[in-house]
């Protein structure tokens, strides 16, 4: 039996997000954060409307969004250079296994990794984000009620 394609990652502003793709990354990402994970804050945050982000996802198999992040641009750097923020990255269940979050962020570091980059990843993850050279930086904290570590990319 031939494998099935795999599909290619969607990347869009928010001016170009159709009302579908925007119901289903809300869809995952609440899903995830507030049914599974029980995340204590907000996730409409305004930042998704922002001119310069970036929403990058992989479609599922049923016309769902399989795995999503999103990629800020702050005015002004958290730490030390870093303007540009990949987050909330997520993956439902069902594609859970798959190395969908690998390619996602892959293709940040290929669009993005001239720049520094900075991210809160909860902590269990950290080893997801080290394999893109995000290293640790300072103590762990709580977010939305999960504990979280910084971790910071330097520019390549």
């Amino acid at each position: 039996m031939p494998l099935e394609p795999t599909p290619a990652i969607v990347q869009k502003s928010w001016s170009e997000l159709t009302t579908a793709e925007l119901y289903e990354i809300i869809k995952l990402r609440t899903d995830v954060f507030f049914v599974e994970q029980r995340v204590s804050e907000s996730e409409l945050d305004r930042r998704d409307s922002e001119p310069t982000t970036q929403h990058l996802w992989i479609p599922g198999e049923n016309g769902d969004v399989a795995a999503y992040l999103r990629v800020l641009r702050d005015e002004v750097a958290e730490y030390g250079d870093a303007y540009r923020l990949p987050g909330r990255v997520v993956v439902g269940a069902a594609y859970r296994g798959r190395g969908l979050a690998q390619r996602l962020l892959a293709r940040v570091v290929e669009l993005y990794g001239a720049e520094s980059m900075l991210l809160h990843s909860q902590s269990y993850i950290q080893s997801l984000y080290a394999a893109f050279d995000f290293v640790v930086v300072g103590d762990e904290f709580i977010e939305g009620g999960i504990p979280h570590r910084t971790m910071f990319r330097a520019a390549r």
